[in-house]
C-alpha cells in the first residue's frame, strides 16, 4: 500500500514548527503522526511519504504510484478509521463535513477534488490544529501510542535500585538505564525507549515518555503528560511540555505547558511562565492570523521553533511563541513573540545573519553525528525569506 500523507491548511496554523517539517511529523504522544499511521499500517506491506509545501520536498519527498491512498497529515489516526479507509475504491474519498480527510487515486491533486467522490464519515475524527494542541493533547496520545507499541510485548527488567509504583504500566527498551529513580506509573503510562538513560535521583509521574537515545537528567522532576522527544538531554522542572527531538533542557529551571522543535537549547535557570496572574485564558501569536489570538486554555507555556537557543536566566512569559533560529538573551522578558532569526529578545532586535544561523546549525548537528544535507539549509534560507516577506506565502 502507498500512503501519502498530505498538509492542508493546518499547515499555516502550526507554524513555527511546520516552517520546517510536513503536518505528519510533528510529536504528540510517542509517536509523530506518520509513525502512528505507520504502525497502524503495520501488518501491511506500505510506504509512507509526504505532499507538503514546495520548498521541504527536497527532504520530506512524495513517492506517488498508480494507487495511493492520499490521508490529511493533521488527522490522528485510530482503527474504525483505518478500516473506513482501506475500504475505498479507486476515486473514491471521505469526508467529516467540510473537513477532508483521505481519498484513494491514481491521479489525485488535492486542489482540484471534482474526479472524487466523497462519502460523510460519521466516526470519531480529530485534527491537529493549533501548536498549543500539542500538549493537551498529549496524556491521551501517549496512552494510545503506550498500547500500541508494547501491546503482546514484554519489558526490558528494571533496576532494583528504583522506587517504583505501577509497575505495569512501565515499559523499557532495550539498551534502557534507568537507576535509583522515583517512577509513579498510576496516574499513567511511563514509557523509556531504546539506549536511554534515567540518571540518578529522578522523580517521574506518568504519563511520559522518554524516546530513543535521549537522557534524563540527575534529579529532573517530571509532572506528566510529557514527551521527551529522541536524542533529547532535559533536565530540571518539566510538566505537560513535548519536546519534538534532538534539544536540550539541561539544568534547573521550570517548562510547563510548552513545545519545543527540534535543535533548541535553553540556557541554564530558564522558566516559563504557564499561567497568567488573573487566570484568564492565554493568547499566543499566530503566524497566519497576524496576530495574538486566544488559545481556550487557562495553561500555556512556550511554542519554540527549530534552531532557537536561549541564554542563562531567560524568563518567558504565559504563551510566548518563538520562530525559526532565533538566537534570545538580554536582561527582563522577551517580547511574547519573537520572530525567526531574531538576534536579541525583542521586535527591534537586530537579525541573526542567514550565513552565521545556518553554521550554527550545522555545528550543533555535528555534535550529535548528524550532517547538515544541502535541504537543510534550503529550507533555513526559505525561512527567512519568508519572515522577510511574510506577504509573499
Amino acid at each position: 500500500m502507498n500512503i501519502i500523507l498530505f498538509d492542508d491548511q493546518y499547515a499555516d496554523n502550526l507554524l513555527p514548527f511546520t516552517y520546517t517539517r510536513p503536518v505528519c511529523e510533528m510529536r504528540v504522544g510517542i509517536l509523530t503522526i506518520k509513525e502512528k499511521w505507520e504502525r497502524l499500517f503495520s501488518t501491511e506491506d506500505i510506504r509512507v511519504s509526504y505532499l507538503t509545501r514546495e520548498y521541504l520536498k527536497e527532504k520530506f519527498t512524495c513517492i506517488n504510484s498508480h494507487d495511493s491512498y492520499f490521508i490529511n497529515g493533521a488527522l490522528f489516526p485510530n482503527f474504525e478509521l483505518l478500516s473506513s479507509i482501506k475500504k475505498l475504491g479507486i476515486g473514491k474519498g471521505l469526508i467529516s463535513g467540510d473537513k477532508f480527510i483521505a481519498v484513494r487515486s491514481d491521479n489525485f491533486n488535492i486542489t482540484n477534488y471534482s474526479s472524487v467522490e466523497f462519502v460523510n464519515y460519521d466516526g470519531e475524527v480529530d485534527f491537529l490544529k493549533y501548536p498549543w494542541e500539542v500538549f493537551a493533547k498529549n496524556e491521551r496520545e501517549i496512552n494510545n501510542d503506550f498500547e500500541l507499541l508494547t501491546k503482546g510485548r514484554k519489558s526490558q527488567l528494571l533496576s532494583p535500585t528504583n522506587q517504583v509504583m505501577g509497575s505495569q504500566n512501565i515499559f523499557l527498551e532495550e539498551g534502557a538505564k534507568v537507576e535509583c529513580s522515583i517512577i509513579n506509573a498510576t496516574t499513567g503510562p511511563v514509557y523509556i525507549g531504546k539506549n536511554t538513560e534515567v540518571m540518578e535521583g529522578c522523580m517521574i509521574r506518568g504519563p511520559f515518555a522518554l524516546n530513543d537515545s535521549a537522557v534524563l537528567k540527575m534529579g529532573a522532576k517530571i509532572y506528566g503528560a510529557t514527551t521527551i522527544g529522541p536524542g533529547c538531554k532535559v533536565g530540571g522542572e518539566v510538566s505537560n511540555s513535548v519536546f519534538i527531538a534532538n534539544s536540550n533542557k539541561a539544568h534547573d529551571g521550570f517548562l510547563g505547558n510548552s513545545v519545543i522543535g527540534e535543535w533548541c537549547n535553553l540556557g541554564a535557570d530558564t522558566n516559563t511562565s504557564n499561567l497568567k496572574n488573573n487566570y484568564s485564558n492565554v493568547k499566543a501569536w499566530s503566524f497566519k492570523e497576524g496576530k495574538m489570538i486566544d488559545t481556550g486554555l487557562l495553561f500555556c507555556g512556550l511554542m519554540m521553533g527549530d534552531h532557537s537557543k536561549c541564554g542563562i536566566n531567560t524568563m518567558f512569559n504565559t504563551g510566548t511563541v518563538v520562530g525559526v533560529s532565533a538566537n534570545i538573551f538580554g536582561a527582563g522578558f522577551p517580547d511574547k513573540f519573537v520572530p525567526s532569526f531574531t538576534w536579541g529578545a525583542t521586535a527591534d532586535s537586530e537579525k541573526f545573519i542567514l550565513e552565521k544561523a545556518t553554521s550554527l546549525a550545522k555545528i550543533v548537528m555535528q555534535r550529535r553525528g548528524i550532517h547538515m544535507t544541502s535541504a537543510d539549509s534550503n529550507i533555513l534560507s526559505e525561512v527567512f525569506l519568508k519572515e522577510a516577506n511574510p506577504i509573499s506565502e
